[in-house]
């Protein structure tokens, strides 16, 4: 991964807004681009992949970042299999409105979980409280966390072996 610096002002001012500016910053380029679907789906795997490692690191040593992290490569699992099976009712939304909402990413859940089996909505379950309950309200331990770690691990993976498997 490469990364970039930007003014200290706007990254402040990012983070009083609560905007993530590394998650904009993809989805605008991958708009701007107009990227290959395949090209975009190997993208979101490696951001899925570079987040579960991140949140993996991170479990011991600031459990509210480790939830965000984890949480943001169920994210990018999901994104990444929606392009996977062509949602297209979903894509043209998120196209419109040039960015993902948590109702898209829900739609898409039950989706795939038609597709691959109804263990995925139950992994979006642990990554959404991982978000809301460690991230957000603060409430997890290293151990709850932990628990819910091989769900999202799973996620990745399957993401992982649909990409390998459209080559």
């Amino acid at each position: 991964m490469t990364f970039i610096s930007l003014p200290e002002r706007l990254v402040k001012e990012a983070r009083k807004k609560h905007i993530d500016l590394e998650k904009e910053l993809v989805e605008y380029l991958i708009r701007r681009l107009n990227l290959d679907p395949r090209d975009e789906i190997i993208l979101h795997v490696e951001l899925a992949e570079k987040y579960l490692s991140e949140g993996k690191n991170l479990v011991e040593k600031d459990t509210i970042q480790a939830c965000e992290k984890l949480y943001k490569a169920a994210e990018e699992a999901v994104k990444a299999l929606t392009i996977h099976f062509d949602l297209r009712t979903i894509l043209e939304r998120v196209r419109e409105r040039g960015r993902w909402t948590i109702t898209d990413l829900s739609k898409a859940v039950h989706e795939i979980a038609n597709r691959i089996g109804e263990w995925f909505l139950d992994a979006w379950d642990h990554a959404w409280v991982l978000h809301v309950w460690g991230f957000h309200e603060a409430k997890l331990d290293s151990e709850d966390v932990k628990a819910r770690y091989r769900a999202i691990k799973r996620m990745v993976k399957e993401a992982r072996k649909y990409l390998r498997d459209a080559k």
